[in-house]
């Protein structure tokens, strides 16, 4: 695979630098192992046009005074393209601080409410169940109790009112039109956005230049065939935005080559579904005695719990594609055979 990457260098925390007409390219640190998003500022008239908020600490908070102090006119709209807390963390505060109205999907927009409140199936008391079902150990499932889902503090605040965009609307913005690109398995109703007569695609977190973003399956949708959302999604994007398109993430570098990338991250999915179909082969395997196949390194807490999202997320396309067959044990741990299971007798 073979991508071009326009810009060889990030801009500077909190320093915009032009990468299509009237497009700004702004990023923010973030406190992972993955230590950036990128952020976009569309030129809107007299205005602007925020895209994604990043996460809420003092550091950002005061890279965004400095953003919004060289910003030569009002923010119109802030515009998020799903709930993750790097995403949509700091909304409300430039909410207060511009006056700008938000704009995102409306599953988003319900995701985040029900997660930050702890309900519907979401939660850490749900997620430990959910992990315990597919044999994580009593240690780690205790980390978990102790964490929680951390969801308040990287959003200390929800917005109650939004406007709501879907899927094929088309977001005008300095008389460009912006089409609304709607993906699935990274989240709910992620947005990308798409501009043609600039070529550009702002596409949040669906499509990366190096890394695979994370595919997961969470408690309250245990049978979610989350792995085949994400591949179809791709082919849509792939089909819809052209080869020459500039393609700006959330994560890494712009870069040219949608259809080449969308192909490498089929192949990359479909080894690791190989992978784990063959680990399955001579004994009934859970998803946690599974993730050294997936992740072949040390993972602390915080990406255990990604990690065990993402195989669940893997053996539910295999179960569900008739590749593996699944068992639940006396014990109430779910596992997967490629073979039929036949319990041994006594």
């Amino acid at each position: 695979m073979t991508l071009h990457y326009p810009h060889a260098h990030p801009p500077a925390a909190g320093q915009p630098v032009e990468v299509a007409p009237g497009v700004f390219w702004l990023r923010m640190p973030l406190p992972f192992q993955l230590d950036h998003i990128n952020l976009w500022l569309l030129r809107d008239g007299a205005g602007w046009v925020i895209v994604d908020t990043g996460f809420p600490d003092d550091g950002v908070r005061a890279l965004w005074e400095q953003v919004l102090a060289g910003l030569d006119g009002p923010v119109h709209r802030l515009i998020v393209t799903h709930f993750h807390p790097d995403h949509l963390g700091l909304a409300t505060w430039l909410m207060d601080r511009t006056g700008a109205p938000l704009s995102m999907t409306t599953s988003e927009f319900l995701t985040a409410h029900v997660v930050w409140n702890e309900v519907g199936g979401h939660g850490a008391r749900f997620m430990v169940e959910q992990f315990r079902q597919h044999g994580l150990d009593a240690e780690h499932l205790a980390r978990f109790e102790k964490r929680g889902s951390g969801y308040r503090k990287a959003v200390p605040a929800l917005p109650d009112y939004y406007d709501r965009l879907m899927a094929g609307d088309v977001v005008a913005v300095d008389s460009k039109k912006w089409r609304i690109i709607v993906g699935h398995g990274h989240a709910p109703e992620h947005m990308a956005l798409y501009c043609a007569e600039l070529g550009v695609l702002i596409s949040g977190d669906m499509l990366l230049p190096r890394i695979s973003t994370n595919v997961s399956v969470f408690a309250a949708t245990p049978e979610a065939d989350a792995l085949r959302w994400y591949l179809d999604s791709l082919d849509v994007m792939a089909r819809d935005v052209p080869q020459e398109t500039l393609v700006l993430p959330s994560h890494g570098l712009p870069f040219h080559g949608v259809p080449e990338r969308v192909e490498a991250l089929h192949a990359h999915h479909g080894e690791r579904l190989q992978a784990l179909e063959t680990s399955c082969e001579q004994a009934p395997q859970s998803a946690a005695e599974l993730l050294d196949v997936l992740f072949n390194r040390a993972l602390d807490t915080h990406q255990t719990m990604f990690a065990m999202g993402e195989a669940i997320a893997h053996l539910n396309y295999l179960h569900q594609a008739g590749r593996l067959s699944r068992i639940i044990d006396n014990a109430g741990i779910i596992r997967y055979s490629r073979l039929p299971y036949r319990p041994a007798t006594h």
